[in-house]
Parts: structure tokens; sequence; C-alpha cells
């Protein structure tokens, strides 16, 4: 059966086989570093067309339905126009600053890639603090951000750099709280040991209410950190334009785009791997015969379908909720999630020394 794991497998075979070991590593990092700029064209033109598609469905309309069937090629021709655009710089605008932005964006997005387990002895670097990693990598992004807003000399620009800067800085707390109860119940910042520590049941069910908790709180808290709404005050049309990114055309502003329809998959695909399993098989402990049928689904089909899940439950609350204010946004924070996040760590911790869990 079709399985990403197999054909990693008969790669690394057959590099090995045929050159020297150092050149047949070299050339993995090549391979890898080829996919990984692949996967996120693609991820860019699936997510956009699915974004376009559910708020259809939603919304009881049609959505794209010219270009291509069923609208299929819709992205794909956004994606040559965007191209073509002229990249134009305002007068006063920070020259090097402005043009280094959306590559520090991109480059954030890349190495989060790294820890992330997308199959079955399928990763790019196992290393022993990947969500440490993760947490650390994740908060560089809004550099770039506030870099953007002030090097466009724009005062939207600005504003909305500030605006995302202050959501970012807030809703890490609040999502780093809700990964670190899964790593107490795991004992260990390896992501491959969180997924092999699901083997008997996925942590959203096997860690009782406090895991549900964490979850939701996670996902509340990606939504904000991507700037998607109903948290997208940094790029509130019709308060600040675009935001952040107002002066921003052509491929400038295409990395923009990617960038956060990357990072949607990204925060995602983390929230499978820590609560739902990530690659791992849907198995209840002592049901031999139900965990063996699911064993038969490749890993890579459970990694992706948990992940696209969650993106559509984000891309839901994009057409579901109302704008916050800013003040909102700030209280359901400071006020309500980070208070719920302690309590529900310390919780977590006692369930854990314990041992109460599944």
């Amino acid at each position: 059966m079709f399985s990403i794991e197999k054909i990693s497998g008969v790669v690394h075979t057959w590099l090995a086989s045929h050159l020297p070991a150092r050149i047949a590593l070299l050339s993995e990092f090549v391979i890898v570093g080829i996919l990984m700029i692949s996967l996120f064209a693609f991820l860019g033109l699936v997510l956009v067309f699915m974004e376009r598609k559910v708020s259809a469905y939603m919304q009881i309309r049609l959505g794209p339905n010219r270009v291509g069937p069923k609208g299929i090629f819709q992205t794909l021709a956004d994606t040559l126009k965007l191209i073509l655009k002229e990249g134009l710089r305002p007068t006063g605008a920070d020259k090097f600053l402005f043009n280094l932005a959306p590559y520090i964006v991109m480059m954030v997005a890349m190495l989060l890639m790294a820890p992330i387990p997308f199959a079955r002895n399928v990763q790019i670097w196992d290393v022993n603090i990947g969500v440490l990693y993760i947490s650390a990598i994740s908060s560089i992004s809004v550099i770039g951000i506030l870099m953007a807003g002030w090097s466009s000399n724009n005062k939207y620009s600005l504003l909305g750099a500030m605006r995302s800067g202050a959501q970012i800085v807030s809703y890490e707390l609040s999502a780093g709280l809700a990964i670190l109860s899964i790593v107490i119940l795991t004992g260990s910042l390896r992501v491959s040991d969180i997924v092999a520590s699901q083997a008997t049941g996925w942590w959203i069910f096997k860690g009782h209410i406090p895991a549900l908790i964490s979850f939701v709180i996670f996902i509340i808290a990606v939504t904000a950190e991507t700037n998607r709404a109903p948290f997208d005050l940094a790029e509130a049309e019709s308060e600040l334009t675009a935001g952040f990114h107002t002066e921003y055309s052509g491929m400038q502003f295409a990395l923009f785009f990617l960038a956060e329809y990357v990072n949607i998959f990204i925060v995602t695909a983390i929230g499978a791997t820590l609560f739902l399993g990530g690659w791992m098989p849907f198995h209840i402990g002592g049901w031999e015969a139900f965990n063996h049928i699911m064993d038969f689904i490749p890993s890579s089909i459970w990694f992706f379908g948990k992940t696209f899940f969650l993106i559509f439950i984000i891309m839901w609350f994009r057409w579901t909720f109302p704008r916050l204010r800013i003040d909102q946004l700030l209280n359901l924070e400071w006020r309500y999630l980070l208070p719920i996040g302690l309590f529900n760590l310390l919780l977590m911790t006692v369930i854990g020394i314990l041992g109460w869990h599944f």
C-alpha cells in the first residue's frame, strides 16, 4: 500500500548502496529541501482552494467554479498573477528590512517543519528537545511581522504590526501551557516519544478532561497566533487596509500570504501530533483485533487526515465568529485563557504524578 515511509526507505537504501556515505547524506539533504519547498507550494494551492470552498459551502454558494473543473485551477491562476506582478516599495521605506521581512517569516515556517513526523520513521530531525525547539522557533516569526510593519513607513502597517506583536506574544503563553500539559504526561520533549506514548490511545482521550481543556486552549491560541479570524486584527481590512503587509505586492506579498497558510498547517500538525497521536493509528488498549485493522491504514494518511481535520476547524472559526476588538482579544487571553491554562497545568501535573491517566 502507498506510504511515505516505504518511499523514504527505498530512496535511502538506493542512495546508500550507490553513493559514498557523505555524498548519500548530502543528496538526502538536497532532496528533503526540494520536497519541503514543493510541499510549501502545494499547501499554498490546496489550502487557499480549501478555504474558498469551505467558506462557499458555509455561505450556501459555489465558490471558485470557472478556472478548471470545479475551479481547481483558480488558485494557480492567482499564483501566476502574483508572480508576474511588479514588486513596489514605498518612498521612505527601509529597503533592506522591507525586503528581508517576508523571507524571515518563510524561513521560520521552514525551520518548524524539521521535528514534525509526517509518518512512521519519516521526520527531518528528531531532536531530543523537539517541543522546546518548536516553541522557540515559532516566536521568531513576530520579528518578521514587526520588521515589515516598521520598515514600510506606513502608519497602518506599523499599527497592524504592533497589534500582531502583542497578540502573538500574549497567546504564546496559553499555547505553551497547553503543550506543557502533554509534556508532563509523556515525560519527554522529543516529538517521537510523544507520538510513541499514544500507541494505546491518543492523549486527548487518555488524559481525561484536563487534556481536552488543553486541546481547546491550544486551538484557540494558535488561531490567534496565526492572525486568523476572529483574531485577525493585524490585518483588519475595515480599519488598517491590509495591516502589516499593506505596502507589499507581487512575490513579497505572496510570501506573506503563503506563510499564513503554511503556518496554519504547521500549528495543526503540531496539535495533531501532541493530542491526536500524529501518525499513530487510533488504538484502544487491549483491543488487538481492532488495533490490527487500524494498522492497515498508512501512517501518512492518519497524519494528514488529522491535520486537515484541524485545519477545517480553524477555517470554520473564520466563518462563524465575528472579529474581536483589540481589548476583547487581550482580555480573552489574560483574564480567561491564561488563568484556566495555569490551573489546568497544575491539575495535569497531579494526574501525571499520581498516574491517573489511562
